[in-house]
């Protein structure tokens, strides 16, 4: 849509313009997806969601999910320490996930509770993970300001997937539900530009 001007980050390589479940209304699609409760969210695009996890916020009570992210993780006082002895990383988590757009209603992508965590059916979601240790993310982090909240801990499928328009549709409904306002999570943020390598943790270990 016109103003949208977040950074673009890395794609999957699902995007086949000549596949049907992949077009838009601006590349002639036959019955083009209309966005109920998403922002700016196109099909055939690849979204990275993440779910932030934390031993200080308010898990089963109505303000477990909150925007900014931030207000969620720090709700309780007195539980992570961002000084020494810093703890971040044993306290704070995130999962994360990467799917491409598709506007199909076949079975396969199609899961309706993206709200409470990453897709995992036993079969091909959430098979590949890789666990590291990072940081908060976004455009405002890049290779030369760093995020004060660091390092937290991250688990991340490897694999990119396939997922309905409708099926992301309801993840926005979901947080439209939520007792505090989400309206700031409801449109697609801008991707961090690559860490550099002398900036990534030194207890990576390689899949080889």
């Amino acid at each position: 849509a016109g103003g949208w001007e977040e950074r673009l980050g890395l794609r999957c390589h699902h995007y086949d313009d000549e596949h049907e479940m992949f077009k838009t209304a601006a590349t002639n699609a036959t019955d083009p997806y209309e966005w109920k409760h998403c922002v700016e969210m196109m099909v055939g695009e690849t979204y990275e969601v993440h779910w932030p996890h934390s031993a200080a916020g308010a898990c089963g009570t109505e303000w477990q999910y909150q925007t900014p992210f931030y207000d969620g993780v720090f709700c309780k006082e007195g539980i992570v320490n961002i000084l020494t002895p810093l703890n971040t990383y044993e306290k704070i988590g995130v999962q994360g996930q990467v799917f491409t757009i598709v506007n199909s209603d076949e079975e396969e992508y199609q899961y309706e509770n993206l709200i409470d965590g990453a897709w995992m059916d036993g079969k091909d979601k959430w098979v590949d993970v890789a666990k590291y240790t990072g940081s908060t993310t976004g455009t405002t982090r890049n290779n030369e300001m760093c995020s004060r909240y660091a390092p937290i801990t991250w688990q991340v499928d490897r694999t990119c997937h396939m997922i309905s328009a409708k099926s992301f549709d309801k993840l926005c409904w979901d947080m439209k539900q939520k007792k505090d306002d989400m309206g700031g999570d409801l449109y697609p943020h801008g991707a961090r530009e690559i860490v550099a390598d002398y900036l990534v943790a030194n207890n990576q270990q390689s899949r080889k």
